[in-house]
């Protein structure tokens, strides 16, 4: 065991992108759960390997909530996902009844309803960038703006305002600076709640309208704006950093590139395995025992930090032969990029429809798609919650 002076510190090093850090590695290799520092310099226990993670993936002795939120151990400076949210006396009640509100506006039938329209986006936005000289920053002409523009079309909001909506998403997501991220949440919010008085009087067939209707029109303004505000930022942030790294494996491994070229089937089975190793670890889901548990050895006590790592869980060797390999037929594939039980992503669907759209026409659309710099040189989203890259320059 570590003394509180030489713990490891987040976030680990790693040589790119698409690297575990080798310091997770060795987490790994000697347990199950490590004590490390985090990035306010709290304790925290890191959950590492793929059986025990999901296993309080499931387990209802952790939550969101602590007892005592102003003194609790922080992750980060986030305001999203540094530290304790909601309440803790009725945390699970409450979760219960967001997932009822939101589950129906993000079902697998909805999403697959929604199928053509997203893939007409994407041959849009393909089709653009075919007509542009390259290089192309394909993270602009692609990752980002699908994703946006469709999860506006879901909600119901202005796709003419995704230039605000990525400023404010950037600043929500910054791990250090609480004040301009808590700014910027309160601007998106008064957005959304101009945009609920509106939808109030002229509902439309969206999911904000839908909100407004909900448990027979009841729920506040304020509660739908949130609401809206926090679902249009889940809803393309993850999604961005998944097709930025998505290219970049496909990018970087031209054998499974090739593969997807000679059979387009391979597509789903190339989504999952995306999801599953571009998310590379070194942090995690924070969580707060209510209760005393022992797991991987360590005993976890009520109100200390515990990280559930979801990319090393990812990149475990005891759950997947070869983890640093990418291979578009990885089967099966039980990867945990969505997390795994009752908190279970309710826009996987989503994601999984968007993510196929891009992957089954950019290949085909270039097939001769390269980076146009070192992948050394390619700058990572280190300060942002949702990693991901700042740019991705092709060619072709």
């Amino acid at each position: 065991m570590s003394t509180s002076d030489d713990l490891p510190t987040l976030p680990f090093l790693r040589p790119n992108p698409l690297t575990t850090p080798p310091l997770l590695r060795e987490l790994q290799a000697r347990g199950a759960v490590a004590r490390v520092r985090t990035l306010t310099g709290d304790e925290a226990w890191d959950v590492v390997r793929y059986q025990e993670i999901k296993q309080l993936l499931g387990d209802d002795r952790l939550g969101r909530s602590h007892p005592d939120p102003e003194h609790a151990p922080r992750i980060s400076d986030s305001i999203l996902f540094g530290g304790p949210l909601q309440n803790y006396d009725t945390e699970a009640a409450d979760h219960a009844r967001m997932r009822r509100l939101l589950t129906p506006f993000f079902s697998a039938r909805r999403m697959e309803a929604l199928r053509p329209r997203v893939e007409a986006l994407a041959d849009e936005l393909l089709a653009d960038m075919a007509r542009r000289t390259p290089p192309v920053d394909l993270h602009q002409a692609l990752s980002f703006p699908l994703p946006v523009l469709v999860i506006c079309e879901l909600l119901g909001v202005p796709a003419t305002d995704r230039e605000r909506f990525r400023l404010w998403s950037r600043d929500m997501a910054d791990l250090h600076d609480r004040p301009r991220a808590q700014a910027a949440m309160l601007a998106l919010v008064g957005y959304m709640r101009k945009l609920v008085a509106r939808k109030r009087t002229h509902p439309e067939d969206d999911v904000i309208s839908g909100l407004c209707a909900a448990e027979g029109g009841t729920l506040p303004d304020d509660q739908v704006a949130r609401l809206a505000a926090m679902l249009l930022f889940a809803g393309h942030e993850t999604t961005v950093a998944r097709i930025d790294l998505g290219a970049l494996l496909l990018l970087t491994n031209p054998d499974q590139r090739m593969a997807m070229l000679r059979d387009p089937s391979l597509v789903t089975t190339a989504v999952e395995e995306i999801l599953r190793a571009s998310t590379t670890g070194g942090g995690g889901l924070p969580r707060y025992p209510r209760e005393e548990l022992r797991i991987g050895g360590a005993t976890l006590h009520a109100g200390e930090a515990v990280l559930l790592d979801l990319g090393a869980g990812n990149h475990d060797p005891r759950a997947f032969e070869e983890p640093e390999r990418f291979d578009v037929a990885r089967q099966p594939n039980p990867h945990l990029a969505f997390g795994h039980g009752p908190r279970y992503c309710i826009g996987a669907p989503l994601a999984r429809v968007e993510l196929r759209a891009a992957f089954e026409r950019l290949i085909p659309c270039f097939p001769t798609l390269r980076l146009a710099v070192p992948l050394e040189q390619l700058r990572t989203r280190d300060d942002l919650i949702t990693g991901g890259l700042y740019e991705l320059p092709v060619t072709w």
